[in-house]
């Protein structure tokens, strides 16, 4: 027997709704204690990789990244065998989710590129893994060289504006790369971490748009935002990888994210 007609109402508000929910992004996240070592400061930098919704502060599990290393002077240095495994969590959430953290000694000057390639993440909700390939830059000792340098990722976000010295305000500008190559028109999402050092009021967004920015690049892939709120902000270009990866016995599709994150500070 056909559903009545109540119940057929009941079935299609439940899906609109389901339709209508907001799926909030994701973001790879490496966090550094600062993003500018003068030569005043320690020299030793603590370095957070995560896995996050950095507006809502809701960490999600990460698995020990295939690959965590920086990027100086020309050269890259694997540092991955230098993580630790943390748990952690954001106040609403139960239970507790793995991080990874790292510290690495500053010894010359110049302009440090951390980056990580994330064990892949297996998203039941969209049918898919997740990659984020994921940079920070931290400038030593007064030497600016090297931030606008490619590190050679699969797909990656190279700043066209200087990544550090940065005030609220102020226009970060990049370029989004796949294979190299510029990626014409991408949609970049930025969000602010909440959690940001020093942040005295977290922010609560009026309605969903507001917790996820959404830019487009132009035709060489270039894009830009002002950031209105002194602390960290991720910028992430989304594609979807030319290969896929087994999931119980089936080829699953590959998002492949560009992650970059900039800092900025007020004017006083």
């Amino acid at each position: 027997m056909p559903p009545c007609r109540s119940m057929r109402t009941l079935i299609a508000a439940a899906l609109l709704l389901l339709a209508a929910a907001p799926a909030f992004a994701h973001f790879g996240a490496v966090i550094p204690s600062d993003d500018i070592v003068a030569r005043d400061d320690a020299k030793t930098l603590s370095i957070e990789v995560k896995f996050i919704h950095p507006l809502e502060q809701h960490y999600m599990e990460m698995a020990k990244p295939k690959q965590f290393g920086v990027k100086h002077g020309g050269q890259k240095s694997d540092l991955t065998a230098a993580l630790k495994e943390v748990k952690g969590g954001s106040p609403d959430q139960t239970g507790k989710f793995t991080f990874w953290t790292a510290d690495y000694d500053i010894r010359r000057p110049g302009d440090y590129t951390f980056f990580v390639e994330p064990t892949p993440y297996w998203e039941p909700a969209e049918d898919l893994y997740i990659v984020h390939y994921t940079k920070v830059c931290v400038n030593a000792l007064g030497l600016e060289e090297g931030w606008d340098v490619p590190v050679g990722l699969e797909t990656e976000i190279v700043p066209l504006t200087r990544p550090y010295g940065l005030w609220t305000g102020n226009l970060f500008t990049g370029q989004v790369l796949l294979k190299g190559k510029p990626v014409p028109h991408a949609e970049v999402e930025i969000e602010y971490l909440n959690a940001s050092p020093g942040n005295i009021s977290v922010v609560l967004p009026p309605a969903d748009p507001y917790v996820t920015q959404v830019v487009k690049a132009d035709a060489d892939g270039i894009f830009s935002y002002a950031m209105p709120k002194a602390g960290w902000w991720g910028f992430s270009a989304l594609n979807e990888a030319d290969w896929t990866i087994d999931h119980e016995g089936m080829k699953k599709t590959v998002e492949i994210g560009a992650v970059y994150w900039v800092r900025t500070r007020d004017m006083r």
